[in-house]
Order: structure tokens, then C-alpha cells, then sequence
């Protein structure tokens, strides 16, 4: 469905900001039954993601990586600890960073969620250029809307 101008303004099919909505809960209640086998949210699979490629990376650098505020890091985090995934420390430079590190168990659990994105493409059903295509503009609206606060 396209979106139609010359038509009410207010009409919900016009609305770019409600097919991105739609898309996004669809996609994390496909996501909700594969992760629910690795005892993950689809946030704290976020955060796995990040600390699986950057591990000993700080509290606020992971925040800038998921565009998400300490307030909103810190459960998750005391979450993922609780669950044995994530040691939360000091930095040795300054005490007052916290640096975060992986477990052992979370080793071991990124083999299993290695699975999770192919399996998520079997039921997306769609190319792998198509995908890229959609990343690169959901990116791009991220970008303009985030620098055109105010």
C-alpha cells in the first residue's frame, strides 16, 4: 500500500510511523518463542549482542551501541547478571565507568543463539537485499529524526 497525499492527512493507512510500529511488534513476537529457549527478552538479546562482539565495553558505550539511557541499561543489566550472563566492574583507568564483561555461560550461549537469525529469515520469507535495503532506511530515519531534536 502506498501512501496517498491527496488524501486525509490523519488517515491511519498514510501513516509511515504506524507500518513501522506494526513491523516492529510483529517482529519481536517472532522473535519471543526462539529467544524464550535461551531465557532472553528481545532487549536483553540486544544487549548479548553488543557485549557478545565488545566484551569489557563500558555501561555508556553499550547505551551509545543500543541508543538506550543507563536508566533503562540498568535492569536489564542487574537482569543479565542475576541470570549469570554479565559481570558488571570498575574500570582500572577510572573507577567511576562501569565495564561490563561476559560470562562463561554467555559463551556458551551465543552458540545457541547463533541460530537465531536463520531461523528468523525462514520465517521472513524475503532477500537478503531487500533486508539490507530496509536497515539501511530504518538507519536513515533514526539518523535525521535523532540530530533533528527540538
Amino acid at each position: 500500500m502506498s501512501i496517498d497525499q491527496t488524501r486525509d492527512p490523519l488517515c491511519l493507512d498514510n501513516q509511515v510511523c504506524f507500518s513501522l510500529y506494526s513491523a516492529t511488534n510483529a517482529m519481536v513476537r517472532a522473535y519471543r518463542p526462539l529467544l524464550e529457549k535461551l531465557d532472553l527478552t528481545y532487549p536483553q538479546y540486544l544487549v548479548m549482542m553488543v557485549l557478545w562482539e565488545s566484551d569489557g565495553i563500558s555501561v555508556k558505550e553499550l547505551g551509545n551501541a543500543l541508543h538506550l539511557d543507563s536508566g533503562t541499561l540498568t535492569p536489564l543489566l542487574k537482569r543479565l547478571e542475576t541470570k549469570g550472563m554479565v559481570l558488571r566492574g570498575r574500570s582500572e583507568l577510572d573507577e567511576r565507568v562501569r565495564v561490563l564483561h561476559i560470562t562463561d555461560a554467555a559463551k556458551t550461549l551465543k552458540l545457541a543463539a547463533e541460530k537465531v537469525p536463520e531461523q528468523m529469515m525462514c520465517q521472513l520469507r524475503t532477500s537478503v537485499e531487500k533486508l539490507s535495503q530496509l536497515k539501511l532506511l530504518c538507519d536513515d530515519i533514526y539518523t535525521e529524526l535523532s540530530h533533528s531534536k527540538g
